[in-house]
């Protein structure tokens, strides 16, 4: 370790940062001391030439910023404390001794009598008259103003810290550190510095008795306000604009002594400001006004409301006119703090509020004006308010609305007024999400309660014409949200009208129909009984038990009305399972077999489609919403929906059978699908084994719950089965599609079960339908059981290629069918061996891991551009590798990981390999159009 006087000549002489981390070093592992590093400068502290005296002080003062706290005890504290504000004195050595002050005050050991010390140097009156014969001033040589922003950040700092840590100290000393703190804050401009004087300012306020300096903490916060600062591009510091506002709110709403000075101020930039002046200046008084008090805010209240009108009946945008509100809310609620909330005397309302209701009702007798919708959002913020103050408004309100409704001269209007009473009865509402209770017995706190029967007599009326019916249904769906108001048997009236609606001609409801069923299904969480009792009747009877003719178009548009309303009220757990239980019956009675029927089985299709896709529909919904119930469904609605698709796959082809239409099978997929994602492990485990059971066995039995007693034997995987048994395939697929990876596949060996499905995929009687729903049920399975899987990839991948893509003495057709299976084969290799794997609109696949080996099979695509019976579906099948698919998705419990986006690029960068004439370049760019267009729309996943 060097000697402290080679390193303190050695830093004097190159000011390397080296020599005081070597100090620093030295006295933490006590080889040096500071006492030693401060005899070394000795003479340097005490030089007559200024820059050696300043270059002095900087090294200490920068050994003291790194050494550690407990190297220093109290009593080197106090002489460095002295010495220090000595060097203040100088004006060479100020700048390195305010560094020096700023790291000493962070010591635990300074003291109050330090603190005091310190302090006087900034407040010249504490100073003994040689001290000004040296320094005649110590303000005027540490004038903030001539110090950079550096140094005086070194000051807000030392104040600060004593602040934190001497703060009792500072009380005692009074006017003396609040009137020398004003003059160090004054004129400061610099936003790091702000940051740090407005944190002082605030504890100040807060918590020191500035009785006597009241205007100078005025002047020093709110010549500030409003906040201008735009950050720097890429500033460094990071300070934001929000975060100075913030900081200053924090002041002028730290003490009530503010009130006075600064209303006028606010009222001042709330006349003259912009429009984003403007809302901060309301921001800022939504803040203050409490802080301030009633009798502040009684004292400039008419003032106040005069310049909030402006904003609310003449606003220049919404956001400005909300935050006006808001703050007259504020307002009303402060001058009205020291009021009782027991208190239901009128008497207790302040004058101000009483004037602005009687000017609000003034403009209410002409509801149809603009005017009025303001003067209701000023009465709707005094429902918001505690107290008689709520209760004398809204019945005030209330009183002259439903008067001028009943009045004959006013019939014109009425349809204004119900809006009107309907943005009253939200605002009554409050901060609630919850619908009423349907309890009697529970006394409603609502302003409304006194005026509820009459309210409710007046929406019912209002139902009754086309003009005041939407409003109307507005203003109950509030009533009936308002917590506590509106009783069982009210709900039941509420449903009993409203229901009448669904059973109108379309023309005259057609424009409410939407408000219409959002009511009842607000009704239908609360007071399911009364929608199952009163609304479903009126909706079931619309669903006719035959199909309507193909020229029935009425008829049809009744029963889609009434299966859409059915779709949307009955999500609730109860209206639920009526649903189900009459929809399947209905399903039952249209899809029967039966060879003497005559009836048009198109309109009979369209019919049956509609009803299950209205019960997808409500299971979609009620899935997505994680309802408990769903689960239940497995046994109760699916076992329904396997014996009537079943039963149709049975029916012979010479029979009429509904329910084997492919249309109709899709939606019943869907239903299965839904149901099956609910399950747990071990319900989905019991619903694969059923249906593997039915469809590998014939044994149909578990799937149906014994309630299908087939007529021929069930064996869709046969080669030579029916199309319909080959068709429901897709029930079979919907299964397996959202099965957990932890559910087993049960069958003997999945590999070998995989091939069959792609030979049985392959056969010359397979469809486009069926086909999909092989894919499907492929790629579903190789996801989430890849390891199983293997040996199914492997051999595929090595004789499909030459024994179907390449092989050109088999029909084009089947070449091109071929490609259409191989492109997941292919994908679902590359989940081995090739960083990409995306979604596609057959089928995508598993797991990135990089292999050489995967290079041929790309190629493989890329040859048969050179074959003209195939190219373009070539270039298509490249093309698909990167499209979406609804198979492998989270929801259906698929195991995807986000892939990286350009890997994707690997594959086509291999058409550098070819040479492509015209005609070959023109099908490449093909492919890199579906890719381009395909992948801005998608995530690329793995597994």
């Amino acid at each position: 370790m060097a000697t402290a006087e080679r390193l303190v000549h050695s830093w004097m002489a190159s000011e390397k940062d080296s020599e005081v981390d070597e100090s620093v070093a030295g006295i933490s592992s006590g080889q040096l001391t500071l006492l030693e590093i401060i005899k070394a400068l000795g003479e340097f502290l005490t030089s007559e030439e200024d820059r050696l005296r300043a270059k002095g002080v900087e090294f200490l003062s920068s050994i003291l910023g790194r050494c550690p706290h407990e190297k220093l005890n109290r009593q080197a504290v106090g002489v460095l404390t002295k010495f220090y504000c000595s060097r203040l004195e100088d004006l060479e050595t100020i700048i390195p001794a305010l560094k020096g002050l700023s790291y000493l005050v962070k010591f635990p050991n300074v003291q109050s009598a330090d603190a005091k010390v310190i302090l006087d140097v900034y407040v010249p009156q504490l100073r003994t008259s040689s001290l000004l014969s040296i320094m005649p001033r110590i303000f005027a040589n540490v004038k903030m103003r001539a110090l950079v922003q550096s140094i005086r950040f070194y000051v807000f700092t030392i104040v600060e810290s004593l602040l934190s840590t001497h703060r009792s100290t500072l009380k005692e000393m009074g006017s003396t550190f609040l009137s020398g703190y004003v003059n160090l804050a004054v004129g400061e401009k610099d936003p790091r510095n702000l940051m740090l004087a407005f944190a002082i300012a605030r504890v100040v306020l807060v918590e020191f008795d500035t009785s006597a300096h009241t205007e100078d903490f005025f002047d020093i916060t709110f010549c500030y306000f409003p906040i201008t600062f735009r950050p720097p591009p890429d500033d460094p510091y990071g300070i934001s604009a929000d975060d100075l506002k913030q900081s200053l709110r924090l002041c002028l709403s730290a003490t009530p002594a503010l009130g006075p000075l600064g209303i006028p101020v606010f009222l001042e930039k709330l006349t003259a400001g912009s429009p984003a002046t403007k809302r901060e200046t309301l921001h800022v008084m939504s803040i203050c006004l409490p802080v301030y008090g009633p009798v502040v805010s009684r004292e400039f209240g008419k003032k106040i409301w005069s310049s909030l009108k402006l904003e609310i009946f003449q606003p220049t945008d919404p956001t400005t006119e909300q935050s006006a509100l808001d703050t007259l809310q504020v307002l009303v609620r402060t001058i009205h703090t020291d009021t009782s909330r027991e208190s239901t005397s009128v008497d207790s309302i302040a004058s101000l509020a009483r004037d602005i209701c009687n000017e609000c009702m003034q403009t209410l007798k002409e509801p149809e004006k603009a005017q009025a919708r303001a003067a209701m959002k000023v009465i709707c913020v005094f429902a918001g308010a505690d107290g008689p103050l709520s209760s004398f408004a809204v019945s005030q309100a209330t009183e002259l609305l439903m008067r001028n409704f009943h009045d004959p001269n006013e019939v014109s209007n009425r349809a204004s007024i119900v809006t009107l009473l309907t943005e009253l009865i939200d605002a009554c509402r409050g901060d609630a999400t919850h619908a009423s209770i349907p309890q009697v017995s529970v006394l409603s706190s609502s302003p409304l309660a006194a005026q509820k029967d009459a309210l409710l007599g007046l929406l019912i009326v209002s139902l009754k014409a086309p003009a005041t019916r939407l409003p109307a249904l507005h203003g109950l769906n509030a009533l009936v949200r308002t917590p506590k108001l509106v009783a069982d048997e009210e709900l039941g009236y509420i449903v009993l009208e409203v229901s009448e609606l669904l059973s109108q001609e379309p023309d005259e409801v057609e424009d409410v129909t939407a408000d219409t069923l959002t009511l009842l299904s607000v009704i239908a969480a609360i007071a399911p009984h009364h929608l199952s009792s009163q609304t479903l009747p009126i909706l079931f009877s619309s669903l006719p038990d035959d199909a309507p003719s193909r020229d029935a178009a009425a008829q049809r548009a009744s029963y889609w009305r009434a299966l859409s309303a059915l779709s949307t009220l009955c999500v609730q757990p109860q209206l639920f399972e009526t649903l189900v239980i009459r929809l399947t019956t209905k399903l039952d009675l249209l899809c029967v077999i039966s060879p003497t029927r005559t009836i048009d089985e198109e309109s009979t299709a369209a019919y049956a489609h509609a009803i299950l896709t209205g019960l997808a529909n409500t299971l979609d919904t009620k899935v997505s919403s994680k309802d408990a119930d769903v689960p239940k469904y497995a046994d109760q609605l699916l076992p329904r929906i396997f014996r009537l698709y079943l039963d149709s796959a049975l029916a012979s082809s010479e029979v009429m059978a509904v329910a084997a239409d492919p249309r109709l099978l899709e939606v019943g997929a869907r239903i299965i699908r839904l149901v099956s994602e609910t399950l747990n492990v071990a319900q989905q485990e019991k619903l694969v084994t059923a249906v593997f059971a039915a469809y590998m066995q014939g044994d149909v039995k578990p799937v149906t719950n014994g309630l299908l007693k087939p007529i021929a034997p069930f064996a869709p995987f046969h080669l030579n089965a029916s199309p319909r048994q080959r068709n429901s395939l897709t029930l079979f697929s919907s299964t397996i599609i959202p099965l957990h990876k932890e559910v087993r596949i049960p069958v003997d060996n999945l590999s070998t079960f995989l091939s069959e499905l792609v030979a049985w995929s392959d056969s010359s009687s397979s469809t486009s339908f069926q086909l999909e729903a092989a894919l499907h049920t492929i790629a579903s399975i190789v996801n989430k059981h890849v390891e199983d899987a293997s040996g199914f990839l492997s051999l595929q991948l090595e004789d499909y290629w030459s024994s179907r893509l390449n092989n050109t003495t088999i029909p084009a057709e089947a070449r091109k069918d071929a490609i259409s299976m191989w492109i997941p084969v292919l994908v679902l290799y590359l989940a081995f061996h090739f960083p990409l794997i995306s979604h596609s609109q057959i089928t995508r696949a598993l797991i990135v891991r990089s292999h050489s080996s995967a290079h041929a099979f790309i190629d493989h695509l890329f040859e048969l551009l050179d074959d003209n019976t195939v190219d373009w579906d070539a270039a298509r099948a490249l093309g698909l590798l990167a499209s979406e698919d609804p198979v492998l998705t989270k929801r259906n419990a698929a195991v995807l990981k986000v892939c990286k986006g350009n890997s994707v690029c690997e594959v086509y960068l291999k058409k550098d390999r070819i040479i492509p004439d015209s005609t070959r370049a023109e099908i490449l760019q093909c492919s890199d159009a579906e890719v381009i267009r395909r992948s801005q729309r998608c995530q690329w996943y793995v597994s």
